[in-house]
């Protein structure tokens, strides 16, 4: 599977729906491995940019994904002052 980078939060319905529809799994499928109903989850994936992190956590999970954080390029990272703490 190809790493897709999402910078904004509009671009999450979208990528949730091509990585379903890619595993194979219909919003009745998904919904039922959340413990939710179809009509939730189909609210959720249209909706995925206000998703809590952990649903969303969990919705990765059964579509088989990762999320990994990394910094942007070419902004260089946080860093504390000497003897502060981390910035995070």
């Amino acid at each position: 599977m190809p790493a897709f980078t999402v910078r904004t939060a509009d671009q999450l319905p979208g990528l949730l729906r091509a990585l379903r529809k890619q595993g194979g799994l219909t919003q009745a499928q998904m919904a039922q491995r959340l413990g939710v109903t179809q009509q939730t989850y189909s609210a959720l994936e249209r909706n995925a940019e206000s998703m809590g992190a952990a649903r969303l956590l969990s919705v990765l999970h059964i579509l088989g994904a990762d999320m990994v954080l990394m910094p942007s390029e070419p902004e260089a990272p946080l860093r504390a002052a000497e003897g502060d703490s981390p910035a995070w």
